[in-house]
C-alpha cells in the first residue's frame, strides 16, 4: 500500500510557510508574494502535491463537479452523449459526475440528494424524471437542472428536447413516399416522453394519410426488443413499411426481416429510424432515418448550464431526414 497523498501541510512545512500560503498559492486570483510562489511551487513539486479539488469546492459550498444521471447507458445514444458532453464540461473546467440510475427508474430522487452531498454545481438528467420536490429542492439551493428529452410543465427548469413531432412526421411522409399501405411504428416497452411522442406524431400523420398503422411496444429499448419486434410482426406479408422509434430498434428490426423472416429492404419492406447513431452508417445498415445532431445536443446543454436567461430554459434540437437505402 502506497503511503497517500502529499498534504498541504507537508508542503507547507518544506516550504517554511504557512497553511494559508499554500492554500492561497493553489486558489485562482489568491493574494501571495512572489517568493512565497516560487518557495510552495518549489516545494510542491518535489513532494509531488496535487491540490484537492473536491475539498477546495467544498470550502467553496459549491464544486465544480456536474453531475449526470442516466440509465440504459450501453446503449449507443447515450454513450455517445456521455462521450461529448464530458469532453465539453472539461474544456470548461469542469468535471463530470456520472451516476448510473438503472437500478432507480421509478425514483430518482436518492442519486440527486446524493449529488446535493457532493456540493455539485448542476445536474444533467438524461433518463428519468425527478419527483416537484427535488426539482424544487435544486431551485431552493441554486443547483441548476437540466432535463434531456423530457419535457415537464415548468417555466422554471432546463430542458433541451429533439423536435421529436417533427421528426416522426418526417418518418411518415417518407414512408408514403415509398408507397407504403400498411406500417409498423415499433418501441420499447420503457415508454419514455420522448418515444411516446415519436408514436403519437407519427400515427396522427397516417391517419390524415390513410395509411394502416400497426403498433408494438415491449422490452427494453435495444437491438433484442427490435429483433423480436420483426419476428412478431412480419409474418403479416401486407406490412411494407416500419418506423422504429430508435436506431438501435430499427437495427434489430432490419436483421428480423432479412435473416428470420425472408424480407428484402427497401424492395418490399421500407425501414425508417430515430436518432442517426454511428452504427446506422455501417455499410450492413445504411438505414433511412431521423437524426439530431450530437453536437448540436452538447451544445445546448453547456449553453444551459452556463446561462440564466429565460430563452435558455427550452431548446429544441433540430432534426433533418437522413437518406441512406432502407426505404424504397
Amino acid at each position: 500500500m502506497g503511503r497517500g497523498f502529499v498534504t498541504a501541510e507537508e508542503v507547507a512545512r518544506k516550504a517554511g510557510v504557512s497553511r494559508s500560503a499554500v492554500s492561497r498559492t493553489f486558489t485562482p486570483g489568491g493574494s501571495v508574494s512572489t517568493a512565497v510562489r516560487r518557495k510552495v511551487m518549489k516545494a510542491a513539486q518535489e513532494l509531488g502535491y496535487r491540490v484537492n479539488r473536491l475539498a477546495q469546492g467544498l470550502n467553496n459550498d459549491r464544486s465544480n463537479l456536474i453531475g449526470v444521471v442516466g440509465a440504459n447507458l450501453g446503449s449507443p445514444f447515450i454513450s455517445k452523449q456521455l462521450d461529448l458532453l464530458s469532453i465539453g464540461l472539461l474544456r470548461r473546467g469542469l468535471q463530470c459526475l456520472l451516476l448510473n440510475a438503472a437500478d432507480a427508474r421509478k425514483d430518482i430522487a436518492p442519486l440527486i440528494e446524493l449529488l446535493f452531498e457532493f456540493r455539485a454545481q448542476a445536474i444533467v438528467v438524461l433518463s428519468g424524471e425527478p419527483p416537484a420536490s427535488i426539482i424544487d429542492e435544486c431551485i431552493a439551493n441554486g443547483v441548476r437542472l437540466i432535463l434531456i428529452n423530457q419535457r415537464l410543465d415548468r417555466t422554471d427548469t432546463n430542458m433541451v428536447l429533439s423536435d421529436d413531432s417533427h421528426g416522426a412526421d418526417l418518418a411518415a411522409m417518407r414512408l408514403v413516399q415509398a408507397r407504403c399501405r400498411k406500417v409498423a411504428v415499433i418501441s420499447s416497452g420503457s415508454k419514455t416522453p420522448a418515444q411516446m411522442r415519436r408514436v403519437s406524431a407519427f400515427s396522427q400523420r397516417m391517419a390524415i394519410e390513410g395509411v394502416d398503422v400497426v403498433s408494438w411496444s415491449d422490452g427494453p429499448t435495444s437491438y433484442e426488443s427490435g429483433y423480436q419486434a420483426g419476428c412478431d410482426l412480419l409474418g403479416d406479408k401486407d406490412i411494407d413499411g416500419a418506423f422504429c422509434v430508435t436506431d438501435l430498434l430499427a437495427l434489430g428490426f432490419m436483421d428480423a426481416a432479412r435473416l428470420e423472416m425472408g424480407r428484402h429492404v427497401p424492395q418490399d419492406l421500407s425501414i425508417v429510424g430515430f436518432d442517426d447513431i454511428p452504427q446506422a452508417r455501417w455499410k450492413s445498415y445504411q438505414l433511412t432515418t431521423v437524426g439530431q445532431s450530437f453536437d448540436v445536443l452538447t451544445e445546448k446543454v453547456l449553453t444551459a448550464l452556463a446561462s440564466d436567461e429565460p430563452e435558455t430554459r427550452l431548446q429544441i434540437v433540430p432534426v433533418a431526414l437522413v437518406e441512406r437505402i432502407t426505404a424504397g
